[in-house]
């Protein structure tokens, strides 16, 4: 079941000794929209082509505890690729791992963690 994670959790996760790719992966879904900036070490698989991209997520991630999903604000994008993700590898795997959705997305994140460079990079301002 997907579940919901606010920003200052996801902050504790990444600066925790967690290892990225390895312990956690964020996974951003946003779509030319990512061009903004994003959340150190994210992976962006756009939503737009998450279907055909989400098998290959699945075993490349089989192994990964933890999977945060986000989109610009995480009421669609975010949770919709969150969900198939889900499902596949359920499907596919064991359901030994938890599945979270960014809650406020990356705008909300975005703002309030910009000027921190372990966990927001490429900013621009002019885009949000």
């Amino acid at each position: 079941m997907v579940q919901g994670i606010i920003g200052s959790e996801l902050v504790k996760l990444i600066k925790s000794a967690q290892v990225p790719d390895k312990d956690y992966l964020i996974v951003d879904v946003r779509d030319e929209d990512w061009k903004g900036g994003n959340i150190k070490g994210s992976r962006n698989y756009p939503s737009q082509r998450f279907l055909l991209e989400v098998d290959d997520l699945v075993k490349r991630t089989k192994d990964v505890p933890i999977m945060i999903f986000h989109c610009a604000l995480s009421q669609e994008r975010g949770p919709k690729a969150a969900r198939i993700y889900e499902e596949t590898r359920n499907a596919l795997h064991d359901a030994n791992h938890t599945v979270y959705v960014l809650q406020g997305g990356f705008v909300q994140f975005g703002q309030s963690y910009k000027d921190d460079p372990e966990l927001v990079e490429n900013w621009r301002e002019v885009i949000w």
